[in-house]
């Protein structure tokens, strides 16, 4: 969703690059760049205003450390302020040791927010805190049904008294069921309105008096860029509430929200949502949604994201596959499926850094081209796939392939021959050897090849805020990752 933003940032960095130092005069046309990225990102003007203040005044008060380029020094000063901007630190969920934590969801229509219930119910259930939810929007045609068939899914019990019920009771008696039950977590959906009127508020606050929750969160639609701090704000104001979570985050939204909410309303955003499957919920990191901006990725979340997926046991044994070049067709399908589980392939690119100046039509390249290989791979027999050697030297195999996967046998033939590249240099890469990588291979020197990939630009902050490293002979292809 930054990637707008990024692009007009790396122009205001341009502007100090071949300077050997920051100054009052060469800084002005960074800080008119970054402002005016702001401003197009739909960050509201008053805290642009502030934010430019505060960057053009560290900027001007640092000391260049030696061997620290001015473009760099200022990527790290506009770094530091966009996370103070967004809060600084993750603000943790509330947690009441022992005893029932209570969380109310509150919004409009139209945000997600009972899928929103659901995300946040599924991911403390992975914490592993037992929840229960309780569905009160007995306004909106099948809320309740939507809320139940989610908890269906997700494993976790709803409470309802059907459309019918009084809201307020609805919430009394669904959190003392879930005391009763031993739960140690409760979620309310409320009932959203298309706007903020006053039966909605007062509604919201007999309910919030009725149950004494530990959180009062707000669900907003990333989609509505500064208006979200605005609305945000008037919540606070009248309900009081404890956070945010921003939804809508994989979307086109311009950025102006994340950076907007913390300043605006004086809450934290608690979570954002980035997709529509209800595992798509994650804590929010000032740092690392700061990372993201810039460009620099975000390895944090994607080795948490792989946590969730990976089984150790299997690790282990891919590991020992890889070490002695034992890595095959069946092991790379069900890599592949792994990583489609972990989300899109334009998602992770971006979280590592470096990649996420990949283009749209790069990042659908890559799409297609795993999409090709899976098809050829599917059109292997069993043997074929554990052991390739057997398609290097039978070009009648090939063929077969070719015409059971709709593909020409020259796809064929190169998909055997990256793999077989990729097989030798992950075997000395685990050997403590970093050869360079075939052509095709994100980092190698070619076409897109069997990932779509092609080397993406080095980053352009290599070594901000650490000390001088020695040049180093630069390598091709993984060497320079």
């Amino acid at each position: 969703m930054f990637d707008a933003l990024a692009d007009r940032l790396e122009s205001a960095w341009k502007s100090l690059r071949g300077q050997d130092k920051i100054s009052q005069t060469n800084i002005k046309e960074a800080l008119r760049e970054v402002r005016r990225a702001l401003l197009e990102a739909d960050v509201n003007l008053q805290v642009v205003k502030n934010f430019i203040a505060e960057v053009e005044s560290k900027a001007q008060g640092a000391e260049v450390v030696s061997g620290v380029r001015p473009d760099q020094q200022f990527i790290k000063i506009v770094h530091d302020e966009l996370v103070a901007v967004m809060g600084g630190e993750n603000a943790p969920l509330a947690h009441i040791e022992p005893g029932l934590t209570v969380v109310l969801m509150a919004g409009l229509q139209g945000t997600g927010k009972t899928t929103a219930s659901a995300k946040l119910a599924l991911y403390l259930r992975k914490q592993e805190r037992s929840c229960y939810l309780v569905a009160t929007d007995v306004y909106r045609p099948a809320a309740i049904d939507q809320l139940i068939t989610l908890g269906k899914q997700i494993d976790v019990p709803v409470f309802e008294l059907g459309s019918d019920a009084n809201p307020v009771e609805i919430a009394r008696q669904g959190v003392e069921a879930a005391r009763e039950d031993g739960a140690d977590t409760v979620i309310i959906d409320t009932a959203g309105r298309l706007q903020i009127d006053a039966d909605m508020m007062t509604e919201l606050a007999d309910i919030k008096a009725a149950v004494n929750p530990h959180e009062t969160l707000l669900v907003v639609d990333a989609m509505m860029g500064q208006e979200a701090a605005n609305l945000t704000h008037t919540f606070h104001e009248q309900i009081g509430i404890t956070g945010a979570i921003l939804t809508k985050m994989d979307g086109d939204s311009r950025g102006g929200a994340a950076l907007s909410v913390r300043r605006i309303s004086g809450q934290p955003i608690k979570f954002i949502g980035v997709g529509e499957k209800v595992e798509a919920l994650q804590p929010f990191y000032p740092d690392r949604m700061a990372s993201r901006i810039l460009g620099m990725g975000d390895v944090l979340t994607l080795v948490e994201k792989a946590q969730e997926e990976v089984d150790l046991a299997d690790a282990a044994k891919m590991q020992e596959k890889i070490l002695s070049a034992q890595f095959d067709f069946t092991d790379f399908l069900k890599q592949t499926r792994l990583m489609k589980s972990m989300g899109s392939l334009g998602g992770l690119m971006k979280m590592i850094p470096g990649m996420g100046k990949l283009n749209a039509d790069q990042l659908e390249q890559g799409e297609v081209q795993l999409k090709r290989s899976e098809a050829m791979i599917g059109s292997m027999t069993t043997e074929e796939r554990k052991n390739p050697d057997l398609l290097s030297s039978s070009p009648s195999r090939r063929r077969r392939i070719a015409k059971g996967s709709g593909h020409s046998e020259k796809d064929v033939s190169k998909l055997v021959s990256d793999f077989q590249k990729m097989r030798s240099m992950m075997q000395q890469m685990g050997q403590g050897q970093f050869p360079g990588l075939p052509a095709g291979f994100p980092g190698g020197g070619g076409g897109p090849g069997m990932f779509g990939g092609g080397r993406p630009p080095a980053p352009g902050w290599q070594g901000y805020g650490g000390a001088p490293k020695k040049k180093k002979k630069k390598k091709k292809g993984f060497g320079q990752l």
